[in-house]
């Protein structure tokens, strides 16, 4: 099992528009096959965001990142984005 967790800053003012396209990108993720949790979650901080997700296998996240509803929902979100995300992958032991 592998687990991604993604923080991302929101560019003040643009959190509503961040959280409509996320959430986009978080229903069409929960339907791959191999996707086992897709969600995002707001932190503490105004406009931190953490998308918390888990897969079967490593080809199951390479296959969400190929997937042509993470390349354009993911490019529209970046204008909504303060810099790079932070990505951490995780392997269960």
């Amino acid at each position: 099992m592998l687990a991604v967790i993604a923080q991302i800053k929101v560019k003040s003012g643009s959190e509503a528009q961040f959280e409509e396209l996320a959430n986009q990108l978080a229903n069409a993720s929960r339907r791959e096959e191999g996707c086992l949790e897709y969600g995002l979650w707001r932190t503490d901080v105004v406009g931190q965001y953490t998308f918390i997700e888990r897969y079967k296998d490593p080809a199951a996240a390479d296959a969400h990142r190929k997937s042509e509803h993470f390349r354009q929902i993911g490019r529209a979100m970046g204008a909504h984005m303060e810099g790079t995300p932070t990505i951490v992958r995780l392997t269960a032991v």
